[in-house]
């Protein structure tokens, strides 16, 4: 999981970028020179302001911000990608884990506590195990939907022993503010 860094404070992109308009979805280019404002960077993502309004910066170009990416342990992925006696459990686990990594570019809780996975299953063994995430958005015309959904998967993709994973978007139950765990609560202010 990437830390939080520097926010609020205005930079210059080193590089040209590649970036996700919010809450759109399109991608467009961002030049070198630009000047943004980082206003959320959780989950190896970043979201900045920029003239055009809220774009979403991946961690790959986290150098172009001036970033340096930084890891917080992962005990239930590190354990399955060191290999040994896994269990199904410690693979759903690290499944979990990875989905915690997952942010709205918006909002600044994780797609678990937010309330947005409802259901998560993984099935297979050895190296062909696949995962299976059912998952909606806080808006069902939410155009980041697909960038999230690609998010959450690329996230699964990297537990060892994961071949295959599927995120579909559903839409019932439709979520509701009372779906949010009571970290994510905490985290918004709301208790």
């Amino acid at each position: 999981m990437i830390g939080s860094h520097q926010q609020g404070g205005e930079v210059e992109l080193a590089r040209e970028v590649e970036a996700i308009q919010i809450p759109s979805g399109d991608t467009f280019s961002l030049p070198a020179g630009t000047k943004v404002i980082i206003t959320q960077s959780l989950g190896g993502t970043y979201t900045v302001a920029t003239d055009q309004g809220l774009a979403r910066i991946s961690d790959k170009d986290s150098d172009a911000l001036g970033v340096e990416e930084t890891r917080t342990a992962q005990p239930a992925t590190e354990k399955v990608n060191a290999g040994g006696d896994i269990s199904d459990a410690d693979y759903e686990a690290a499944v979990w884990e990875q989905l915690k990594t997952v942010f709205d570019p918006e909002i600044p809780v994780n797609i678990v506590d937010l309330g947005l996975v409802y259901d998560c299953s993984i099935s297979g063994d050895g190296d062909a195990r696949s995962a299976a995430v059912k998952m909606t958005l806080t808006a069902p015309g939410c155009g980041m939907g697909p960038t999230i959904a690609a998010d959450a998967q690329g996230k699964i993709m990297t537990v060892s022993g994961i071949a295959d994973a599927k995120v579909e978007l559903v839409w019932d139950p439709p979520w509701t503010q009372d779906m949010i765990s009571e970290e994510g609560k905490m985290k918004l202010g709301m208790i």
